[in-house]
């Protein structure tokens, strides 16, 4: 099938590379010549396990290409997946800018169009903005929707990091829509996947992702909190929390049941702002709900308090992106902690080999020159000189090379670990942020 993605971000990469794995011909669509550009020379426009390989694959397959132009996708697919970026605004509503200049873009272009043809929104939306994005189409092209064109939900439930992994391995694909044909044949571009497909009313699809990645924020806040209490009662807090974690009947998953930093990156925080937002404008009364990015301040509250009372000035941090195996520095809990301790005049040094400042752009590059505008001064490429010149090693990300590296140092330092490395525990000087 003929498939048209809008937007070359993380969701729309991964989803050109994975539709085209899958047998379809995909045409990604962006207004950054430069992510164009790298699609079209077989590169993708993310740091993502396993995506270079697909996109250059794909790429040379020929069965992916991307252009800068709307009317050669729209007309040539028939099927469009929206990925474009909702950022929040500073009242935490999204900003639907993008998502709505894509509409207009689209009435323009179908009023030329006599096929039917299909839009799937798999960006973040709040409900109700697939009937707006509907709306908009019918007023610029005359067309109706479910006659000439339908709108539907289909939400993305990918983890950055292992974006492509849960790209072919969904525990659901979710569809809203009314238009019972239409979600037919957008079901079957995902037909060879494994996991439930489910089509629902267009609203619920929508608010799902919201739901989803709320009680994500919640688990992990609720496991810190656990984890702090065990902490001051010298009772090892993965043991409690390995031991919760059996009941797979009522606790459902233990994969953010695990005491650590705080939570950051680009959905959970947003998300979670998103529905109390939602909840505030429908005036709903939502008290758990509003605690929990409360929690989360604390979090890192408590990790700035950690280090300060080890005395130590001259810090090395192993990790700066909210994650490992990703350079998404968005709403990443290193970055408040480094801006919170270098405002207290501590030293510091970061390494993250998947962080480099020339290839920072877009969202990523405005959050980094809000909060720490000088972070190419503090960016080092060498792991080495970073431990051997620190007196206090925070380690943010887990990644193996981290582990490494701090398993064979000989003298005596500092290690506040954020991750809970198991190999790191025996070292003197060695403080789990909860554990």
């Amino acid at each position: 099938m003929n498939v048209s993605v809008f937007g070359l971000g993380y969701v729309g990469c991964v989803s050109l590379g994975c539709l085209a794995k899958n047998g379809h011909r995909v045409i990604g669509v962006d207004v950054s010549v430069t992510k164009v550009n790298q699609i079209n020379n077989g590169l993708p426009t993310i740091i993502e396990k396993d995506i270079d390989v697909l996109i250059k694959e794909q790429h040379d397959a020929g069965l992916i290409s991307a252009t800068i132009d709307f009317e050669e996708a729209i007309l040539n697919s028939e099927i469009s997946i929206i990925a474009v970026g909702t950022p929040s605004t500073e009242h935490g509503h999204l900003n639907l800018d993008y998502v709505f200049h894509v509409a207009k873009n689209f009435g323009e272009i179908l009023s030329q169009k006599t096929e039917f043809h299909i839009i799937a929104i798999r960006s973040t939306v709040m409900p109700g903005t697939a009937a707006k994005f509907a709306t908009i189409i019918e007023e610029i092209s005359g067309k109706k929707r479910d006659v000439d064109f339908a709108v539907l939900s289909n939400p993305e439930f990918l983890r950055e990091g292992t974006s492509v992994k849960d790209y072919f391995n969904p525990p659901i694909t979710l569809i809203g829509s009314e238009h019972e044909e239409a979600a037919k044949k957008l079901a079957s571009i995902y037909a060879n996947l494994p996991g439930e497909i489910v089509i629902t009313q267009t609203n619920v699809s929508e608010i799902m992702k919201y739901i989803n990645n709320t009680f994500h924020a919640l688990k992990i806040s609720f496991a810190n909190e656990i984890g702090n209490i065990c902490s001051s009662l010298n009772i090892d807090s993965h043991t409690v929390m390995d031991i919760f974690s059996k009941d797979t009947v009522l606790n459902i998953s233990d994969y953010y049941l695990k005491p650590g930093f705080a939570y950051g990156g680009s959905c959970l925080p947003k998300d979670l702002k998103g529905l109390e937002t939602l909840a505030h404008d429908n005036y709903v009364q939502v008290p758990v709900i509003n605690s929990i990015g409360k929690s989360n301040e604390g979090q890192v509250r408590r990790a700035v308090q950690i280090i300060l009372n080890t005395k130590k000035r001259k810090l090395g941090f192993l990790g700066l992106s909210f994650k490992a195996g990703t350079d998404d520095l968005r709403n990443s809990p290193a970055v408040s902690l480094i801006e919170t301790l270098l405002g207290k005049g501590l030293d510091i040094v970061i390494y993250d080999r998947n962080v480099s400042i020339s290839k920072l752009t877009g969202t990523n590059k405005e959050y980094i020159d809000r909060h720490i505008p000088h972070l190419s001064r503090l960016l080092v490429d060498d792991i080495d000189n970073v431990i051997e010149n620190s007196e206090l090693i925070v380690v943010n990300n887990n990644e193996k090379e981290y582990e490494t590296a701090l398993t064979d140092i000989r003298k005596n330092i500092y290690i506040v670990d954020m991750v809970r490395m198991s190999g790191l525990q025996k070292k003197d000087f060695y403080i789990g942020i909860n554990w």
